[in-house]
């Protein structure tokens, strides 16, 4: 039987007494429950106490514990929409309806911490700030890190993490209104865009003998002479080493994180969130570098459909013999229909993908769940 596994967020769980029979009651193997998570805006349908809950910052999900983050430049926050520890409210509550729990850690994504220390975050060519996207390149943010994860991983009993944004985030994924479409920034522009030129990052192409202010007028010119691919705009002597420095930092950030997981929790499943395009940013962090011996499973996006995620998922399978999870969708625009859903999933089965990771429980209809359970009826 295919592994499976459904994401929900601490608030899903907390005030309903019925919510984890009902996840339970969907077939899936375990949950991926938000213990870090970024700003959100999040509709309950089936909660009995409330239909919306807005999540207005990025916050920690277990205790914030002053003495584990004193003297640190990055400290998250507690949320004030949730009481005490909804993570591990929402956790026994899983355990309780015999469901493993995996701590969904959402690392470098932070528009509170960005706002609040803007020489931390990425800063493309141009010299514009990403708020919301937190730089591996800098000490502090590696810290941040690591502490985060040390203290998810303390506070309780858990069987696995996922980790998402192990690495630079860049153009796309940001927040608040977006309104940039207009710009008909293609997906290399946007790739440009998201090339880091913040003091660390300089200080790193440096070390690797990049001119800079070539680098620079390099993005700069690819972007707005529109190149058709960051290779061409760079040239491939300076794409092969710009490649490397920034495929080093998200394997370097996942190396780091990997191990801090293994001292307290050896035997806990780790997912990575991952792609194989050596210029991703965002979620899903590139693994074009190597990938580390101990993470279990590379989870990569399936929402754009099965003709952009298949390829994907054959580029992965070029890089890693890892346990491949597609992160599949049962929310809009997809169909209330588990036939339909059945369809798509099986796509990924069959070209290797070893599980199906399911967004999102706690976000669906009645009518969605039902869709869910049906279309894991009707997989092997």
């Amino acid at each position: 039987m295919v592994t499976t596994l459904a994401h929900a967020y601490p608030w899903d769980l907390v005030g309903d007494e019925a919510a984890a029979e009902r996840i339970a009651g969907l077939g899936v193997g375990a949950v991926a429950l938000a213990a870090s998570y970024h700003t959100t805006r999040a509709a309950t349908p089936l909660h009995p106490r409330h239909r919306m809950v807005d999540a207005r910052h990025a916050a920690l999900y277990v205790p914030v514990r002053p003495e584990a983050w004193q003297g640190k430049r990055l400290v998250p926050a507690a949320p004030s929409w949730v009481d005490g520890d909804s993570f591990g409210a929402a956790a026994q509550m899983l355990r309780a309806a015999g469901l493993p729990v995996h701590a969904w850690t959402v690392l470098t994504h932070s528009s509170r911490l960005g706002d609040a220390n803007p020489d931390l975050t990425v800063q493309n060519a141009f010299g514009d700030r990403y708020p919301y996207a937190l730089c591996p390149a800098q000490s502090d943010v590696v810290e941040y890190c690591e502490t985060l994860v040390a203290e998810i991983v303390q506070s309780g009993p858990l069987d696995g993490v996922v980790l998402e944004a192990c690495g630079p985030l860049g153009f796309v994924h940001g927040g608040h209104h977006e309104k940039t479409d207009g710009t008909d920034w293609s997906p290399v522009q946007q790739q440009l865009l998201s090339l880091c030129f913040c003091v660390a990052c300089v200080g790193l192409y440096g070390d690797a003998g990049i001119d800079v202010v070539q680098f620079r007028q390099a993005v700069k010119a690819g972007v707005d002479g529109k190149a058709d691919s960051v290779r061409a705009a760079l040239g491939e002597q300076l794409a092969d080493v710009v490649s490397g420095v920034r495929t080093g930092l998200s394997r370097g950030l996942r190396q780091l994180l990997v191990a801090k997981i293994r001292t307290v929790l050896p035997d806990a499943k780790i997912v990575a969130h991952a792609a194989a395009d050596e210029w991703a940013t965002g979620p899903f962090a590139t693994v074009a570098g190597g990938v580390d011996a101990d993470v279990d499973t590379l989870t990569f996006t399936a929402w754009p459909g099965p003709d952009a995620a298949l390829p994907v998922l054959k580029a992965l399978q070029g890089i890693t013999d890892k346990a491949l999870a597609a992160y599949v969708l049962a929310l809009p625009p997809r169909p209330v229909d588990g036939a339909a859903l059945a369809a798509e999933w099986r796509q990924y089965l069959d070209a290797g993908a070893s599980e199906l990771h399911v967004y999102h429980p706690g976000l669906a209809s009645q009518g969605r769940l039902d869709a869910i359970k049906d279309a894991l009826t009707r997989l092997p």
